[in-house]
């Protein structure tokens, strides 16, 4: 198996694009991806997306984006793996490569959630669980995440006030980054203060609907003497439904998908130098930093909350802002949170960079906790 290396990268903003199309949105950030890495050639398109045969009733997205690149006569697919999409389709980009299949593929996600009400969104994004034994009863994908949530707080005696601060965080760090979708700081009185969605979990603890497209050229590293290396991807899945789990503050996928994504890439924890974890939810981050296991289990709200995820912490994390504040896209999210390690490997993170980074971690999610993709990439 070849190496593989990300040899260019492409982020649109993520805000409400009311004058721009899914295919619109896909082809501006594909461009910026081909162009950053200085060619117009490639063997294969792979477009994650979660919603499109719902918010837009369109499906043929690998055709479509490939058509709307000027690609005819290339493979071009779609990925789905709900909001774990973008990770899955980097991972298949990169087998494509590693196994020679193809030399130069082109990694796309896009979502377009402004084209609907929210009701429309929320029953979107409840397909991520089965209709027929959850959706059916009305519970939104929210209201899941209330209950890991209610139960962290009872099981480990976290306070509420430190689970919101994953999302103070994401904000802090989001001021100055271009693609963010809320570049501002919010405190966690007002965060607190903000109405519930689900309870215990507030509107400001949540991320909220945005349009965007992020894209990955993937080359073999041989062709590059320096840049930014894939270490590994890994994707691993956990029991369907929630109440299969014996313990729903642990996500089984997170853990299973790291421990292999680790030893495929040689490092340890120790050697990680910046994050990116999926924060849909506050309670969410705080989860996911301890299965990937960077925090003993129970002691990842107080981590946050006593600064160590801060950008010049002990493990800066979601350093663009996270899904909270960056923006949450579901299909392209993935992409993008592996494309910030890369801008920060590479030293072109502007005001978020984190000075020396010389490996990331990036994890998404699929569903809660269902699917888990999770990336390393190191600087050559």
């Amino acid at each position: 198996m070849r190496s593989v290396s990300v040899a260019g990268v492409g982020l649109t903003r993520i805000k409400e694009h009311w004058e721009k199309s899914l295919r619109d949105l896909f082809a501006e950030a594909a461009l910026k991806a081909l162009d950053d890495a200085g060619t117009d050639e490639i063997d294969a398109v792979y477009v994650s997306n979660m919603g499109s045969a719902t918010l837009q009733s369109q499906l043929h997205l690998g055709a479509m984006m490939a058509d709307a690149i000027g690609k005819r006569g290339i493979t071009a697919l779609r990925v789905e793996a709900a909001s774990a999409s973008g990770g899955v389709a980097f991972h298949e980009g990169v087998k494509a490569v590693a196994s020679g299949l193809h030399d130069c593929v082109l990694v796309g996600g896009v979502e377009k959630m402004s084209d609907a009400l929210p009701g429309e969104v929320a029953a979107a994004l409840a397909m991520a669980e089965d209709q027929e034994y959850t959706a059916y009863t009305g519970v939104t994908k929210l209201g899941l995440n209330a209950l890991v949530h209610r139960r962290y707080m009872e099981r480990f005696g976290a306070e509420a006030k430190e689970i919101a601060m994953f999302a103070v965080r994401g904000h802090e760090h989001a001021v100055g980054c271009p693609h963010a979708q809320y570049p501002f700081k919010v405190s966690v009185e007002r965060i607190l203060a903000s109405p519930m969605e689900a309870d215990p979990i507030h509107m400001l603890e949540c991320s909220s609907v945005g349009d965007g497209a992020a894209a990955i050229i993937l080359r073999p590293a041989e062709e590059a003497e320096d840049g930014v290396e894939v270490a590994s991807t890994a994707v691993a899945t956990d029991f369907y439904h929630l109440t299969e789990r014996y313990d729903i503050t642990v996500f089984e996928a997170v853990r299973w998908a790291a421990a292999r994504a680790f030893e495929a890439a040689g490092v340890s924890h120790k050697d990680i130098d910046v994050l990116e974890v999926h924060d849909d939810t506050t309670i969410t981050g705080v989860v996911s930093l301890e299965d990937l296991g960077f925090v003993e289990k129970g002691k990842g709200a107080a981590f946050v909350a006593e600064g160590n995820t801060a950008r010049g912490g002990e493990l800066p994390t979601n350093t663009f802002g996270g899904l909270k504040a960056r923006g949450n896209p579901v299909g392209a999210t993935g992409l993008y949170q592996i494309a910030e390690i890369a801008l920060q490997l590479r030293g072109e993170a502007g005001p978020c960079q984190v000075e020396g980074a010389e490996t990331g971690l990036a994890q998404s999610l699929g569903g809660l906790g269902t699917t888990c993709a999770v990336t390393i990439l190191r600087r050559r």
